[in-house]
């Protein structure tokens, strides 16, 4: 149940925020910690937007709902780990630290809340900053991902709200390989990724011959970006996913929107401003306007330079505010 600090409006923003999802993290030295969340909302409280903006608190999610995605198996084995909390959830990327179990239900929670916030018609547009976590396969956790919130959202639009063609679009400098190996033989979800080409760097996957597989050939869109790309590499790129999107005609977006493509970030090689970030929104907004009766929701992603974090997400706020 989403306890809000305002009267909702669907002429406002839902931006969630709370300790429960701040807590998503490893701790240092590790890239993924849990100062994201603050670093975040105090960029957007001095983004002077509180009049266009209700606040949104997270519920965990029930273990049925991390089934949606989830093989009964993982959600126990991350169970198990997180009450330990020692040991990998993965090869070496994701620590079991004590409570990621519940930390990582939070962000599927938020999620969750805000598809509902969406499809009950109190809002077009809601943000969740510690989400998007598309590395997390079916049986799996990966790349710092331990729940893959996206993909639970998909089913979750599927059998809740029999929404037939979900939309994911993928701006992280990673591909959201969790993403696309869950759903690529399903011609249904529209996936639409443009990130560093993973030659050089983490998961290795998202050449633009991967289309989908089996029914969902040619259905999906890898659009690989070179070390070194800009804006107006982006720029180009995104001409093709607005087409692509256009085709597709979706009745849900999500949106993941990884902060780690801007120039800074310590482990990945694209250069794009928070601008990059603003103008894929808006043109999200738009699309979303004139397919899917405004309904969209964004999510984080990654992001380890916090002042590009900061400003991307809020530049992604600001576009959602800017095209009510």
């Amino acid at each position: 149940m989403l306890r809000r600090m305002k009267i909702a409006t669907i002429d406002k923003v839902l931006v969630y925020k709370g300790e429960e999802i701040a807590a998503y993290g490893f701790g240092d030295p590790h890239p993924f910690g849990t100062d994201r969340h603050d670093v975040f909302h105090k960029e957007l409280d001095a983004a002077n937007l509180a009049d266009a903006i209700d606040f949104g608190h997270p519920r965990p999610a029930e273990v049925d709902e991390l089934a949606l995605f989830h093989s009964a198996d993982y959600i126990d084995k991350v169970s198990r780990l997180s009450a330990a909390g020692t040991g990998w959830l993965d090869d070496g990327d994701t620590p079991a630290v004590p409570g990621i179990y519940d930390a990582a239900s939070a962000v599927v929670g938020a999620v969750l809340c805000a598809v509902d916030e969406v499809m009950h018609g109190n809002y077009k547009r809601a943000f969740i900053p510690i989400a998007g976590l598309h590395h997390a396969a079916r049986d799996s956790a990966a790349g710092f991902c331990v729940f893959n919130d996206c993909g639970i959202a998909a089913e979750y639009l599927r059998k809740q709200f029999g929404v037939a063609r979900v939309a994911y679009v993928d701006i992280d400098a990673h591909h959201g390989d969790g993403m696309f190996y869950g759903f690529e033989d399903d011609p249904d979800l529209i996936f639409a990724d443009i990130h560093e080409d993973g030659r050089f760097l983490y998961p290795g996957t998202g050449a633009a011959e991967e289309t989908g597989t089996g029914r969902a050939r040619g259905t999906k869109l890898n659009i690989p970006l070179a070390p070194g790309a800009d804006d107006s590499d982006f720029h180009r790129a995104w001409a093709r996913v607005e087409t692509y999107l256009e085709e597709a005609k979706p009745e849900f977006i999500l949106m993941q929107c990884g902060a780690d493509s801007l120039q800074g970030d310590p482990i990945t090689h694209l250069c794009l401003t928070e601008e990059a970030h603003a103008s894929a929104a808006a043109s999200l907004c738009r699309l979303a306007d004139k397919h899917c009766g405004g309904k969209i929701v964004a999510m984080g992603g990654g992001g380890y330079n916090r002042r590009n974090v900061a400003r991307a997400w809020t530049r992604v706020v600001q576009a959602f505010v800017e095209t009510r």
